[in-house]
Protein backbone atom coordinates (compact mmCIF):
# COMPACT_ATOMS: atom_id res chain seq x y z
CA UNK A 1 0.00 0.00 0.00
CA UNK A 2 1.18 3.20 -0.78
CA UNK A 3 2.19 6.13 1.88
CA UNK A 4 -1.09 7.86 1.11
CA UNK A 5 -3.87 5.58 0.05
CA UNK A 6 -5.70 6.98 -2.25
CA UNK A 7 -8.50 4.64 -2.40
CA UNK A 8 -9.50 6.17 1.46
CA UNK A 9 -9.45 9.28 0.43
CA UNK A 10 -12.34 8.83 -1.99
CA UNK A 11 -13.73 6.42 0.15
CA UNK A 12 -13.53 9.01 3.05
CA UNK A 13 -15.10 12.08 0.79
CA UNK A 14 -18.22 9.93 -0.66
CA UNK A 15 -18.94 9.35 2.99
CA UNK A 16 -19.47 12.75 3.43
CA UNK A 17 -21.49 13.47 1.06
CA UNK A 18 -24.34 15.84 1.89
CA UNK A 19 -27.24 17.10 -0.25
CA UNK A 20 -27.43 20.55 1.30
CA UNK A 21 -23.63 20.74 0.25
CA UNK A 22 -23.82 19.37 -3.48
CA UNK A 23 -23.93 21.38 -6.44
CA UNK A 24 -27.55 21.38 -7.67
CA UNK A 25 -26.42 20.63 -10.69
CA UNK A 26 -25.50 17.29 -9.08
CA UNK A 27 -28.25 16.56 -7.70
CA UNK A 28 -30.43 17.30 -10.96
CA UNK A 29 -28.51 15.10 -12.55
CA UNK A 30 -28.68 12.05 -10.55
CA UNK A 31 -32.34 12.56 -10.58
CA UNK A 32 -32.37 12.21 -14.73
CA UNK A 33 -30.06 9.33 -14.03
CA UNK A 34 -32.78 7.64 -11.76
CA UNK A 35 -35.75 8.38 -14.15
CA UNK A 36 -33.74 6.93 -17.16
CA UNK A 37 -32.63 4.10 -15.29
CA UNK A 38 -36.15 3.29 -13.99
CA UNK A 39 -37.44 3.37 -17.53
CA UNK A 40 -34.57 1.06 -18.72
CA UNK A 41 -35.75 -1.08 -16.02
CA UNK A 42 -39.21 -1.30 -16.88
CA UNK A 43 -38.32 -1.89 -20.43
CA UNK A 44 -35.94 -4.59 -19.25
CA UNK A 45 -38.01 -6.29 -17.20
CA UNK A 46 -40.11 -7.69 -19.41
CA UNK A 47 -37.43 -9.42 -21.52
CA UNK A 48 -36.70 -13.17 -21.22
CA UNK A 49 -33.39 -12.96 -19.17
CA UNK A 50 -34.94 -10.51 -17.10
CA UNK A 51 -37.89 -13.33 -16.32
CA UNK A 52 -35.94 -16.26 -16.01
CA UNK A 53 -33.83 -14.39 -13.54
CA UNK A 54 -37.01 -13.35 -11.58
CA UNK A 55 -38.61 -16.33 -11.40
CA UNK A 56 -35.75 -17.81 -9.83
CA UNK A 57 -35.11 -15.51 -7.37
CA UNK A 58 -38.62 -15.49 -6.39
CA UNK A 59 -38.57 -19.73 -6.46
CA UNK A 60 -35.90 -19.49 -3.77
CA UNK A 61 -38.15 -17.43 -1.22
CA UNK A 62 -36.04 -14.57 -0.48
CA UNK A 63 -38.73 -12.27 0.09
CA UNK A 64 -38.39 -9.20 1.58
CA UNK A 65 -39.50 -5.00 1.81
CA UNK A 66 -37.24 -4.38 -1.48
CA UNK A 67 -39.52 -4.19 -4.93
CA UNK A 68 -38.80 -5.81 -7.94
CA UNK A 69 -39.49 -3.91 -11.42
CA UNK A 70 -42.49 -5.28 -13.09
CA UNK A 71 -43.24 -7.75 -10.27
CA UNK A 72 -45.70 -7.52 -7.69
CA UNK A 73 -43.57 -9.67 -5.39
CA UNK A 74 -41.07 -8.17 -2.64
CA UNK A 75 -37.72 -9.81 -1.83
CA UNK A 76 -34.78 -9.39 0.02
CA UNK A 77 -32.37 -5.67 -0.91
CA UNK A 78 -29.90 -8.25 -2.34
CA UNK A 79 -32.16 -10.33 -4.77
CA UNK A 80 -34.60 -7.31 -5.67
CA UNK A 81 -30.65 -5.74 -6.69
CA UNK A 82 -29.95 -8.16 -9.06
CA UNK A 83 -32.92 -8.78 -10.63
CA UNK A 84 -33.04 -4.57 -11.42
CA UNK A 85 -30.01 -4.77 -12.31
CA UNK A 86 -30.28 -7.12 -14.33
CA UNK A 87 -33.76 -5.39 -16.24
CA UNK A 88 -31.73 -1.97 -16.27
CA UNK A 89 -29.05 -3.40 -18.13
CA UNK A 90 -31.71 -5.66 -19.75
CA UNK A 91 -31.68 -4.08 -23.71
CA UNK A 92 -27.96 -1.71 -23.97
CA UNK A 93 -30.25 1.39 -23.46
CA UNK A 94 -28.81 2.25 -19.78
CA UNK A 95 -26.34 5.16 -19.08
CA UNK A 96 -22.59 5.26 -19.25
CA UNK A 97 -19.58 6.92 -18.73
CA UNK A 98 -17.57 7.37 -21.26
CA UNK A 99 -13.73 8.02 -20.03
CA UNK A 100 -14.11 4.75 -17.64
CA UNK A 101 -15.95 2.44 -20.05
CA UNK A 102 -18.40 2.12 -17.23
CA UNK A 103 -21.92 1.40 -17.14
CA UNK A 104 -22.91 3.09 -13.71
CA UNK A 105 -26.78 3.75 -13.46
CA UNK A 106 -27.86 0.15 -13.90
CA UNK A 107 -26.00 -1.07 -11.04
CA UNK A 108 -25.68 1.69 -8.66
CA UNK A 109 -29.10 2.65 -8.90
CA UNK A 110 -30.76 -0.77 -7.95
CA UNK A 111 -28.23 -1.17 -5.47
CA UNK A 112 -29.28 2.28 -3.59
CA UNK A 113 -33.17 1.61 -4.67
CA UNK A 114 -33.15 -1.88 -2.80
CA UNK A 115 -31.23 -0.79 0.36
CA UNK A 116 -33.27 2.04 0.52
CA UNK A 117 -36.35 0.40 0.74
CA UNK A 118 -34.79 -1.94 3.38
CA UNK A 119 -33.57 0.71 5.58
CA UNK A 120 -36.96 2.99 5.06
CA UNK A 121 -34.91 5.78 3.87
CA UNK A 122 -35.83 8.97 2.87
CA UNK A 123 -35.64 10.10 -0.96
CA UNK A 124 -32.49 12.53 -0.11
CA UNK A 125 -30.39 9.72 1.37
CA UNK A 126 -31.25 7.74 -2.02
CA UNK A 127 -29.58 11.17 -3.87
CA UNK A 128 -26.73 11.04 -1.98
CA UNK A 129 -26.34 7.08 -2.08
CA UNK A 130 -26.15 7.72 -6.13
CA UNK A 131 -23.93 10.58 -6.38
CA UNK A 132 -21.57 8.56 -4.18
CA UNK A 133 -22.01 5.42 -6.55
CA UNK A 134 -21.48 7.40 -9.22
CA UNK A 135 -18.33 8.90 -7.74
CA UNK A 136 -16.72 5.88 -6.76
CA UNK A 137 -17.45 3.74 -10.11
CA UNK A 138 -16.32 6.15 -12.68
CA UNK A 139 -13.04 6.41 -10.65
CA UNK A 140 -12.22 2.92 -10.51
CA UNK A 141 -12.89 2.67 -13.94
CA UNK A 142 -10.38 5.72 -14.65
CA UNK A 143 -7.61 3.79 -11.90
CA UNK A 144 -8.14 0.60 -14.05
CA UNK A 145 -7.07 2.20 -17.00
CA UNK A 146 -7.31 -0.15 -20.53
CA UNK A 147 -5.28 -3.14 -19.53
CA UNK A 148 -8.36 -4.41 -18.29
CA UNK A 149 -10.57 -4.15 -21.41
CA UNK A 150 -7.33 -5.63 -23.62
CA UNK A 151 -7.46 -8.66 -21.77
CA UNK A 152 -11.08 -8.98 -21.82
CA UNK A 153 -12.39 -8.07 -18.37
CA UNK A 154 -15.83 -5.91 -18.65
CA UNK A 155 -14.57 -3.06 -16.45
CA UNK A 156 -17.71 -2.03 -15.49
CA UNK A 157 -18.47 -4.92 -13.43
CA UNK A 158 -14.62 -4.85 -12.17
CA UNK A 159 -15.51 -1.22 -10.62
CA UNK A 160 -19.66 -1.97 -10.18
CA UNK A 161 -19.45 -3.83 -6.48
CA UNK A 162 -17.62 -1.48 -4.85
CA UNK A 163 -19.62 1.29 -6.57
CA UNK A 164 -22.86 -0.42 -4.82
CA UNK A 165 -21.20 -0.99 -1.61
CA UNK A 166 -21.02 2.41 -1.70
CA UNK A 167 -24.08 3.49 -2.36
CA UNK A 168 -26.05 0.82 -0.28
CA UNK A 169 -23.51 2.00 2.56
CA UNK A 170 -24.85 5.77 2.29
CA UNK A 171 -28.60 4.83 1.86
CA UNK A 172 -28.30 2.61 5.48
CA UNK A 173 -26.25 5.15 7.12
CA UNK A 174 -23.18 3.21 7.59
CA UNK A 175 -20.61 4.93 9.79
CA UNK A 176 -17.07 5.16 8.21
CA UNK A 177 -15.54 2.03 10.03
CA UNK A 178 -17.79 -0.08 8.52
CA UNK A 179 -18.44 1.41 5.15
CA UNK A 180 -14.76 1.21 4.57
CA UNK A 181 -15.42 -2.83 5.58
CA UNK A 182 -18.53 -3.00 2.80
CA UNK A 183 -16.43 -1.22 0.81
CA UNK A 184 -13.51 -3.71 0.77
CA UNK A 185 -15.41 -6.94 0.76
CA UNK A 186 -17.11 -5.97 -2.22
CA UNK A 187 -13.98 -5.58 -3.88
CA UNK A 188 -13.58 -9.72 -4.06
CA UNK A 189 -16.80 -9.46 -5.88
CA UNK A 190 -14.94 -7.97 -9.32
CA UNK A 191 -15.90 -10.48 -11.97
CA UNK A 192 -16.93 -10.35 -15.51
CA UNK A 193 -15.47 -11.16 -19.08
CA UNK A 194 -16.09 -10.53 -22.49
CA UNK A 195 -16.97 -13.22 -24.27
CA UNK A 196 -20.35 -12.07 -24.82
CA UNK A 197 -18.92 -9.67 -27.32
CA UNK A 198 -17.00 -11.82 -29.44
CA UNK A 199 -17.98 -14.92 -31.57
CA UNK A 200 -21.60 -16.02 -32.86
CA UNK A 201 -23.82 -15.43 -30.06
CA UNK A 202 -23.17 -13.32 -27.04
CA UNK A 203 -26.00 -15.14 -24.75
CA UNK A 204 -27.83 -13.33 -21.89
CA UNK A 205 -24.61 -13.18 -19.21
CA UNK A 206 -24.13 -9.37 -20.26
CA UNK A 207 -27.50 -8.60 -18.89
CA UNK A 208 -26.74 -10.37 -15.34
CA UNK A 209 -23.08 -8.46 -15.20
CA UNK A 210 -24.50 -5.35 -13.40
CA UNK A 211 -27.34 -7.25 -11.36
CA UNK A 212 -24.33 -9.58 -10.17
CA UNK A 213 -22.35 -6.30 -9.07
CA UNK A 214 -25.79 -4.51 -7.35
CA UNK A 215 -26.48 -8.22 -5.83
CA UNK A 216 -22.68 -8.23 -4.14
CA UNK A 217 -22.92 -4.20 -3.04
CA UNK A 218 -25.93 -4.78 -1.14
CA UNK A 219 -24.90 -7.76 0.54
CA UNK A 220 -20.88 -6.63 1.18
CA UNK A 221 -22.90 -3.66 3.21
CA UNK A 222 -25.43 -6.27 4.67
CA UNK A 223 -22.63 -7.97 5.89
CA UNK A 224 -20.13 -5.19 7.04
CA UNK A 225 -23.60 -3.87 9.50
CA UNK A 226 -23.84 -6.93 11.32
CA UNK A 227 -19.92 -6.78 11.70
CA UNK A 228 -18.43 -8.83 9.46
CA UNK A 229 -15.08 -7.26 8.71
CA UNK A 230 -13.35 -6.57 5.12
CA UNK A 231 -10.05 -5.39 4.30
CA UNK A 232 -10.08 -1.74 4.54
CA UNK A 233 -7.10 -0.74 1.61
CA UNK A 234 -8.64 -3.16 -0.97
CA UNK A 235 -8.87 -0.83 -3.56
CA UNK A 236 -5.51 0.36 -4.20
CA UNK A 237 -3.16 -1.53 -1.20
CA UNK A 238 -0.56 -4.45 -2.87
CA UNK A 239 -3.25 -7.25 -4.12
CA UNK A 240 -6.11 -4.82 -4.40
CA UNK A 241 -8.45 -3.93 -7.12
CA UNK A 242 -6.47 -1.54 -8.92
CA UNK A 243 -3.58 -3.32 -8.61
CA UNK A 244 -5.13 -6.60 -9.46
CA UNK A 245 -7.01 -6.02 -12.31
CA UNK A 246 -5.48 -2.63 -13.66
CA UNK A 247 -1.90 -4.45 -14.01
CA UNK A 248 0.37 -1.91 -16.31
CA UNK A 249 -2.30 0.70 -16.85
CA UNK A 250 -3.05 0.91 -13.06
CA UNK A 251 -3.35 4.49 -11.45
CA UNK A 252 -4.40 4.72 -8.30
CA UNK A 253 -3.79 8.28 -7.74
CA UNK A 254 -6.92 8.59 -10.08
CA UNK A 255 -9.23 7.82 -7.38
CA UNK A 256 -8.93 10.30 -5.21
CA UNK A 257 -7.65 13.68 -8.06
CA UNK A 258 -10.14 16.62 -7.95
CA UNK A 259 -12.48 15.14 -5.46
CA UNK A 260 -15.41 17.56 -5.13
CA UNK A 261 -14.10 19.65 -8.39
CA UNK A 262 -15.33 17.46 -11.43
CA UNK A 263 -18.27 14.95 -10.64
CA UNK A 264 -18.36 11.97 -12.40
CA UNK A 265 -22.33 11.90 -12.39
CA UNK A 266 -22.14 14.75 -14.71
CA UNK A 267 -20.05 12.76 -17.42
CA UNK A 268 -23.27 10.99 -18.46
CA UNK A 269 -24.32 9.86 -21.81
CA UNK A 270 -27.74 8.59 -22.37
CA UNK A 271 -27.79 6.24 -25.58
CA UNK A 272 -29.90 7.57 -28.29
CA UNK A 273 -29.94 3.69 -30.20
CA UNK A 274 -30.43 0.47 -28.01
CA UNK A 275 -27.15 -0.46 -28.88
CA UNK A 276 -23.42 -0.68 -27.95
CA UNK A 277 -21.44 2.69 -27.10
CA UNK A 278 -19.26 2.09 -29.46
CA UNK A 279 -21.41 1.69 -32.33
CA UNK A 280 -23.96 5.00 -31.56
CA UNK A 281 -22.18 7.33 -33.50
CA UNK A 282 -21.76 5.04 -36.57
CA UNK A 283 -25.49 4.73 -36.85
CA UNK A 284 -25.99 8.55 -36.06
CA UNK A 285 -23.86 9.45 -38.79
CA UNK A 286 -25.51 6.68 -41.14
CA UNK A 287 -29.13 8.03 -40.26
CA UNK A 288 -27.66 11.54 -41.17
CA UNK A 289 -26.12 10.09 -44.45
CA UNK A 290 -28.88 8.33 -46.00
CA UNK A 291 -31.79 11.12 -45.03
CA UNK A 292 -35.02 10.95 -43.52
CA UNK A 293 -36.43 7.58 -45.01
CA UNK A 294 -34.72 3.87 -44.86
CA UNK A 295 -33.42 2.81 -47.96
CA UNK A 296 -33.67 -0.45 -50.53
CA UNK A 297 -30.86 -2.49 -49.93
CA UNK A 298 -30.46 -2.99 -53.49
CA UNK A 299 -29.87 0.58 -53.58
CA UNK A 300 -26.60 0.16 -51.18
CA UNK A 301 -23.33 0.16 -53.21
CA UNK A 302 -20.86 0.63 -50.45
CA UNK A 303 -20.47 1.53 -46.74
CA UNK A 304 -17.24 2.36 -45.11
CA UNK A 305 -17.42 2.61 -41.10
CA UNK A 306 -14.04 3.72 -39.39
CA UNK A 307 -13.75 3.04 -35.70
CA UNK A 308 -11.18 2.52 -33.13
CA UNK A 309 -9.13 -0.66 -33.23
CA UNK A 310 -10.76 -1.70 -30.11
CA UNK A 311 -14.26 -1.17 -31.96
CA UNK A 312 -12.87 -3.05 -35.31
CA UNK A 313 -11.55 -6.00 -33.10
CA UNK A 314 -14.56 -6.86 -30.93
CA UNK A 315 -17.80 -5.50 -32.85
CA UNK A 316 -17.27 -6.53 -36.88
CA UNK A 317 -19.09 -9.64 -36.35
CA UNK A 318 -21.20 -9.66 -39.68
CA UNK A 319 -23.50 -12.49 -39.16
CA UNK A 320 -25.14 -12.26 -35.29
CA UNK A 321 -26.92 -14.89 -33.97
CA UNK A 322 -29.46 -13.31 -31.39
CA UNK A 323 -29.88 -9.98 -29.66
CA UNK A 324 -26.84 -9.86 -27.73
CA UNK A 325 -24.80 -10.09 -30.58
CA UNK A 326 -26.59 -7.79 -33.00
CA UNK A 327 -26.58 -4.69 -30.52
CA UNK A 328 -22.71 -5.74 -30.63
CA UNK A 329 -22.42 -5.98 -34.18
CA UNK A 330 -20.85 -2.66 -36.28
CA UNK A 331 -22.05 -4.29 -39.67
CA UNK A 332 -25.39 -5.02 -37.81
CA UNK A 333 -26.49 -1.78 -36.73
CA UNK A 334 -25.23 -0.44 -40.05
CA UNK A 335 -27.14 -2.23 -42.12
CA UNK A 336 -30.20 -1.39 -40.01
CA UNK A 337 -29.50 1.87 -40.13
CA UNK A 338 -29.34 2.05 -43.75
CA UNK A 339 -32.62 0.05 -44.55
CA UNK A 340 -34.61 0.22 -40.82
CA UNK A 341 -35.19 1.63 -37.70
CA UNK A 342 -31.84 1.77 -34.84
CA UNK A 343 -33.96 3.18 -32.50
CA UNK A 344 -36.69 0.57 -31.80
CA UNK A 345 -36.30 -2.24 -29.54
CA UNK A 346 -38.40 -4.56 -31.77
CA UNK A 347 -35.57 -4.77 -34.63
CA UNK A 348 -32.85 -6.32 -32.14
CA UNK A 349 -35.51 -9.33 -31.37
CA UNK A 350 -34.24 -12.66 -32.27
CA UNK A 351 -36.87 -12.53 -35.42
CA UNK A 352 -35.49 -9.48 -36.68
CA UNK A 353 -31.73 -10.82 -36.24
CA UNK A 354 -32.40 -13.41 -38.67
CA UNK A 355 -34.29 -11.31 -41.32
CA UNK A 356 -32.12 -11.88 -44.57
CA UNK A 357 -32.15 -8.64 -46.42
CA UNK A 358 -30.42 -6.80 -43.47
CA UNK A 359 -28.44 -9.93 -43.09
CA UNK A 360 -27.12 -9.78 -46.53
CA UNK A 361 -26.29 -5.79 -46.04
CA UNK A 362 -24.38 -6.41 -43.15
CA UNK A 363 -22.13 -8.47 -45.07
CA UNK A 364 -21.28 -5.96 -47.27
CA UNK A 365 -20.47 -3.04 -44.34
CA UNK A 366 -16.70 -2.73 -44.02
CA UNK A 367 -15.27 -1.63 -41.23
CA UNK A 368 -11.85 -0.27 -40.68
CA UNK A 369 -9.17 1.49 -38.36
CA UNK A 370 -9.78 5.59 -38.66
CA UNK A 371 -6.59 7.16 -37.09
CA UNK A 372 -8.89 10.34 -36.60
CA UNK A 373 -11.19 8.37 -33.71
CA UNK A 374 -8.34 5.79 -32.47
CA UNK A 375 -6.60 8.98 -31.28
CA UNK A 376 -9.25 10.34 -29.07
CA UNK A 377 -10.33 6.69 -27.38
CA UNK A 378 -11.38 5.74 -25.15
CA UNK A 379 -11.96 9.58 -24.02
CA UNK A 380 -14.35 9.66 -26.64
CA UNK A 381 -16.56 6.75 -28.98
CA UNK A 382 -16.38 8.59 -32.26
CA UNK A 383 -16.89 6.97 -36.07
CA UNK A 384 -16.47 8.25 -39.52
CA UNK A 385 -18.60 6.72 -42.45
CA UNK A 386 -18.39 6.80 -46.11
CA UNK A 387 -21.89 6.32 -48.27
CA UNK A 388 -22.60 5.44 -51.85
CA UNK A 389 -25.99 4.66 -52.31
CA UNK A 390 -29.20 5.99 -54.54
CA UNK A 391 -27.17 7.08 -57.09
CA UNK A 392 -26.05 10.15 -55.60
CA UNK A 393 -22.41 10.30 -55.07
CA UNK A 394 -20.47 9.45 -52.46
CA UNK A 395 -21.23 11.19 -48.76
CA UNK A 396 -19.25 10.57 -46.01
CA UNK A 397 -19.09 12.33 -42.27
CA UNK A 398 -17.66 12.25 -38.88
CA UNK A 399 -18.78 12.74 -35.71
CA UNK A 400 -16.45 12.18 -32.27
CA UNK A 401 -19.14 13.43 -29.66
CA UNK A 402 -22.66 11.55 -30.70
CA UNK A 403 -26.01 12.81 -29.50
CA UNK A 404 -26.76 12.01 -25.77
CA UNK A 405 -22.99 12.47 -24.70
CA UNK A 406 -22.47 15.36 -22.69
CA UNK A 407 -20.97 17.57 -25.14
CA UNK A 408 -24.29 17.21 -27.45
CA UNK A 409 -27.25 16.21 -24.57
CA UNK A 410 -30.36 14.85 -25.29
CA UNK A 411 -33.43 17.58 -25.12
CA UNK A 412 -35.90 17.19 -22.39
CA UNK A 413 -38.41 16.38 -24.79
CA UNK A 414 -36.45 13.76 -26.54
CA UNK A 415 -35.42 12.53 -22.53
CA UNK A 416 -39.75 11.86 -22.12
CA UNK A 417 -39.56 10.54 -25.69
CA UNK A 418 -37.69 7.95 -24.75
CA UNK A 419 -39.40 7.03 -21.18
CA UNK A 420 -42.79 7.13 -23.07
CA UNK A 421 -41.25 4.63 -25.65
CA UNK A 422 -39.89 2.41 -22.80
CA UNK A 423 -42.71 2.50 -20.20
CA UNK A 424 -45.28 2.43 -23.29
CA UNK A 425 -47.73 -0.86 -22.29
CA UNK A 426 -45.36 -1.70 -19.17
CA UNK A 427 -46.76 0.80 -16.92
CA UNK A 428 -50.09 2.56 -16.59
CA UNK A 429 -50.26 6.41 -17.41
CA UNK A 430 -51.32 7.15 -13.90
CA UNK A 431 -48.09 5.51 -12.72
CA UNK A 432 -45.80 6.43 -15.03
CA UNK A 433 -47.04 9.93 -14.35
CA UNK A 434 -46.87 9.37 -10.46
CA UNK A 435 -43.28 7.51 -11.14
CA UNK A 436 -42.01 10.87 -12.68
CA UNK A 437 -43.47 13.24 -10.52
CA UNK A 438 -42.04 11.06 -7.60
CA UNK A 439 -38.72 11.37 -9.28
CA UNK A 440 -38.90 15.40 -9.79
CA UNK A 441 -39.77 16.10 -5.63
CA UNK A 442 -37.39 12.77 -4.77
CA UNK A 443 -35.39 15.21 -2.11
CA UNK A 444 -38.60 15.97 -0.38
CA UNK A 445 -39.92 12.45 -0.12
CA UNK A 446 -40.18 10.97 3.55
CA UNK A 447 -39.20 7.82 1.85
CA UNK A 448 -38.21 6.09 -0.89
CA UNK A 449 -41.44 3.72 -1.04
CA UNK A 450 -43.52 6.94 -2.35
CA UNK A 451 -41.58 6.29 -5.53
CA UNK A 452 -41.38 2.33 -5.40
CA UNK A 453 -45.10 1.85 -5.32
CA UNK A 454 -44.76 3.13 -8.92
CA UNK A 455 -43.07 0.27 -10.01
CA UNK A 456 -44.13 -3.39 -9.11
Amino acid sequence: MSEVSHGHALIEFVHGISLDRLPPAVVEQARICLLEALACGVFGSTQPWSRILADEMVSEGARGASTLIGRPEKLAAPAAALCNGTAIHGFELDDLIAESIVHPGAAVIPAALASAEMAGASGARLLEGIVAGYEVMHRIGLALGAEPSRKGFHVTSLAAPAACAAAAGIVMGLPLDRFKSAIGLSCSAAAGIKSFAVGKGGGMVKRLHLGRAAEAGVRSSRLADRGFMGPPYALDSRFGLVEVFGGGTAAPEKLGSALGADWAIGKTWFKVFPICGWIQSTVQLILDLRGPEPLDPRQVESVRVGVSRYAMQNNSEPAPVDTMGAQYSIPYCAALALAGDPRDPANFSAEAVASEPIRALARRVEVVVDPRIEAVYPAQYGASVSLTAGGRGRVEGLVLDCHGTPEDPCTEDESRAKFRLLTRGRLSDDKAGALTEAVANLAALASVRQLTDNLA
